[in-house]
């Protein structure tokens, strides 16, 4: 079993919000669904650490969610700041149901096992404001929350974030503190592309980042591990 990643999908099957009017993305879901064959097996897991899509609501995701299912593998999302169709982990849940949608889980105040191993992580954000503040107390303890399930079960987390951590002069300091105290040195991450990637550190302190935007991976999926 191997685990991947990729992140920042930005489908719109079921709205209109074509991504070839960008440099570079021409194609791109027909590129992404042929490397993605080309190297995942029904035995492996994807992570998709958020913006899947650019649907508003959560019936308006059907058909992304048709084209994922059609894809290999077990598939982990988290949220994005893009991801407004995402809404609580139950309606998320009865929704994947009614649809017969499967193979698709959510990271949301949880983690995945996946033998010795476990996929944690959350969302993130940044920003100085007061509500933005209280955004980040929160996903700092959504991140604690997952990582906490984790260590209880004697698993070794594998974070993975929307937002990196630091991002340009701006850190979000509680994350990196959660990070700190489970000693995690290695986050996952997406939201970043084009001109931005000039403002991405690839690593502060002792924790390192890896960008998994599919724009930036040649929209393919990235190999992370192999669990034996």
């Amino acid at each position: 079993m191997k685990i991947f990643g990729i992140s920042d999908l930005h489908l719109s099957f079921g709205t209109d919000k074509p991504m070839d009017i960008f440099y570079g993305w021409d194609n791109h879901t027909d590129r992404i669904k042929a490397n993605w064959t080309r190297l995942v097996t029904d035995e492996d897991i994807v992570v998709l650490p958020g913006d899947f899509s650019w649907a508003l609501k959560l019936s308006e995701t059907v058909e992304d969610f048709r084209f994922l299912c059609s894809l290999p593998g077990k598939k982990l999302l988290l949220k994005g700041n893009h991801d407004l169709w995402w809404s609580t982990a139950k309606k998320i849940k009865e929704f994947f149901e009614l649809e017969k949608i499967e193979n698709v889980e959510i990271i949301f105040n949880n983690m995945y096992r996946v033998g010795d191993f476990a996929v944690c992580g959350t969302r993130g954000w940044f920003g100085d404001k007061q509500s933005d503040k209280v955004i980040i107390e929160r996903e700092a303890g959504r991140l604690k929350a997952s990582l906490t399930a984790a260590v209880n079960e004697g698993l070794t987390p594998i974070v993975f974030m929307h937002y990196p951590p630091a991002y340009g002069d701006a850190v979000c300091e509680p994350i990196i503190r959660v990070l700190r105290e489970f000693k995690i040195d290695k986050v996952y991450h997406g939201h970043i592309h084009g001109s931005g990637l000039n403002n991405s550190p690839k690593e502060y302190g002792e924790i390192t980042f890896k960008l998994l935007s599919c724009d930036c991976i040649d929209f393919t999926p990235y190999y992370i591990k192999e669990i034996i």
